[in-house]
């Protein structure tokens, strides 16, 4: 399959879940705090390279996939497309290319996983459950009682379906960014760029 067809079926998969959300947060009344980026600063978030194909073949067409990649190199444990609000506040801010956000940033928060008995789990921050008490409350029971919400590996699973081993590769969120990157510069090393793009025009 070509990175171009990938691409397309991971932003299907993402609208899908995207849907799925929306009718979630409608039903549960939760909601993220709006400039709030404290799950964005964790160090240990993982990530695999496909989730972040999207991003890494928008760099590619924009000339910025090289550029990219070398500041990747040099970047921290913090997610490199997080943006702070501030350099003394940096769990205040936003991601600075929305929508072509990794699976993993579209499902924590509104998503489940399941538990030793196979029971769906709400996994959530510390800001929803405490800023939120009442609809969270309501969220978890409602969630116990059959009402639907997204699935990590329900989601993780159909993911890899596009390509098993980049949907199965999981990294430190840079690493996986900057595999994502590679994956698509070696692509087109000996082929021909998507229509209307030039070579010369990439770097």
């Amino acid at each position: 399959m070509s990175i171009k067809r990938k691409v397309k079926a991971v932003e299907r998969l993402f609208e899908h879940l995207d849907r799925e959300i929306s009718a979630f947060q409608t039903n549960s009344g939760l909601h993220c705090v709006a400039g709030c980026g404290k799950c964005c600063t964790k160090p240990d978030i993982e990530a695999s390279p496909l989730e972040f194909l999207p991003y890494a073949f928008q760099l590619f067409l924009n000339g910025k996939a090289e550029q990219t990649l070398e500041e990747l190199r040099q970047a921290g444990p913090v997610c490199y497309i997080y943006q702070p609000l501030s350099l003394t506040d940096n769990q205040s801010g936003s991601c600075g290319s929305y929508q072509y956000r990794g699976l993993i940033c579209r499902l924590f928060g509104y998503a489940a996983t399941r538990n030793k008995l196979g029971q769906l789990q709400m996994a959530t921050c510390k800001v929803i459950k405490e800023g939120q008490q009442i609809n969270y409350s309501k969220a978890v029971e409602n969630v116990s009682n059959g009402l639907k919400l997204p699935v990590f590996s329900n989601y993780y699973t159909r993911l890899a379906q596009i390509d098993y081993h980049l949907g199965n590769k999981m990294a430190p969120i840079n690493q996986a960014l900057k595999l994502s990157l590679e994956e698509v510069i070696n692509y087109y090393a000996y082929r021909p760029y998507p229509r209307g793009i030039k070579r010369k025009s990439l770097f």
